[in-house]
């Protein structure tokens, strides 16, 4: 995919709903950039990469308890040669080549993030997956009124839910958290492998400029 330098536009809606939706322009630099699938794959691999604990431990046969007498003599028993009961062959034994702890951390460069960061949100721009609204002002915890909100703005689908910093708060967290197909973050929080793995993207207008910041 490669969506170029053609103009990048999304749906405006006000959170009041006082009126229909206008379209909106875009930042061409981050939201109609060219999508490198080889730099968001590294990307992604990263992220889940720099997850992993890394803690997962094998024991070796000279880690295991037991085997230091020979099962049996060596000759005159018919049977084949064996010289501990903890050889990996037996049930038991030890583990060859099994994984031990480690490190799976890996790094890029700034400007190879936020080159991935501008490819994911292009793709989702270029695919008419983006809607803008002024705000999110929920008072309080309200399931149904998040539901009836992503269904006015017509995203029926996973949606990645992004508020400004400042607008990131309890009430407009928990309003998201019960809804399976929907997760609500703050903008410093956003990242490749949360992009991609939602269809949707509903951005408000101050989630947009705090982005806008970072590049």
């Amino acid at each position: 995919m490669n969506w170029g330098n053609a103009m990048a536009e999304a749906r405006l809606y006000s959170f009041a709903g006082a009126s229909d939706p206008q379209t909106t322009s875009l930042d061409d630099r981050i939201f109609a950039a060219n999508i490198n699938e080889d730099l968001l794959y590294r990307v992604v691999r990263m992220q889940l990469g720099n997850r992993r604990q890394g803690t997962h431990s094998t024991k070796t046969r000279g880690e295991v308890r037991g085997g230091g007498r020979k099962p049996w003599r060596q000759k005159g028993t018919g049977r084949a040669r064996a010289g501990s009961r903890r050889s990996p062959l037996w049930v038991g034994g030890g583990t060859i080549f099994g994984p031990k702890p480690r490190s799976y951390e890996s790094k890029l460069t700034k400007k190879m993030k936020l080159g991935a960061l501008a490819a994911a949100l292009s793709d989702r721009a270029g695919s008419g997956n983006i809607a803008l609204i002024d705000q999110i002002g929920f008072e309080a915890p309200r399931t149904k009124a998040a539901v009836e909100l992503l269904n006015r703005v017509e995203l029926s689908g996973k949606t990645l839910v992004v508020v400004a910093t400042t607008e990131y708060n309890r009430a407009v967290k928990k309003s998201f958290t019960n809804l399976p197909k929907a997760k609500c973050i703050a903008c410093g929080g956003v990242n490749v492998y949360d992009i991609l793995r939602y269809d949707h993207l509903l951005m408000t207008t101050k989630a947009v400029e705090e982005l806008t910041e970072r590049f």
